[in-house]
């Protein structure tokens, strides 16, 4: 038998997107060594990434991913109907359901990521804050959370791991 993963077509869009949108999994790998350097002074990057691996390999974080990105694809491009087109376009403040898929990747590994979520959704570091760039003519409404969410999940995964519990 082989022991190749098999990739779902899910799990390989949500990727693809991500990276289109000029997201790395690096750029993840680095949120999540700012969210646990100081807990885990040995911590590689290699470590990062095999976390946030595990993270993008569950379906929720794929759906949400794949949600997330078409609703900014779609706002991006003037196809949403008011008021929620100048919404979603706009990034604006009170909406909210932007962090609500977000919650839904950060759920996955338990209560630890909220708190990682919401530190690095204020401080916005290295990716977040290119995303949250609204300069650019991209709309990243939804990216910068799911980003963000999938960073405190690796990160709460690898405390659980540090624990013996994942």
């Amino acid at each position: 038998m082989d022991n190749e993963r098999v990739v779902s077509v899910a799990e390989e869009t949500a990727r693809r997107w991500l990276k289109e949108r000029g997201v790395l999994i690096e750029d993840i790998g680095e949120l999540v060594m700012y969210l646990q350097k100081k807990y885990h002074p040995d911590l590689t990057m290699e470590d990062c990434i095999y976390n946030i691996e595990r993270v993008l390999q569950k379906r929720e974080v794929q759906n949400a991913i794949l949600t997330g990105i078409q609703l900014d694809l779609l706002a991006e491009s003037g196809k949403l109907e008011e008021p929620l087109q100048s919404i979603i376009e706009s990034d604006e403040s009170l909406y909210g359901v932007d962090e609500i898929l977000a919650f839904s990747i950060v759920n996955v590994y338990g209560s630890i990521g909220f708190t990682n979520y919401g530190y690095i959704d204020k401080q916005k570091p290295g990716i977040l804050e290119r995303l949250n760039d609204h300069s650019t003519g991209k709309c990243h409404t939804f990216l910068d959370d799911i980003v963000g969410a999938i960073a405190a999940a690796a990160s709460s995964r690898l405390a659980h791991s540090s624990k013996g519990e994942v």
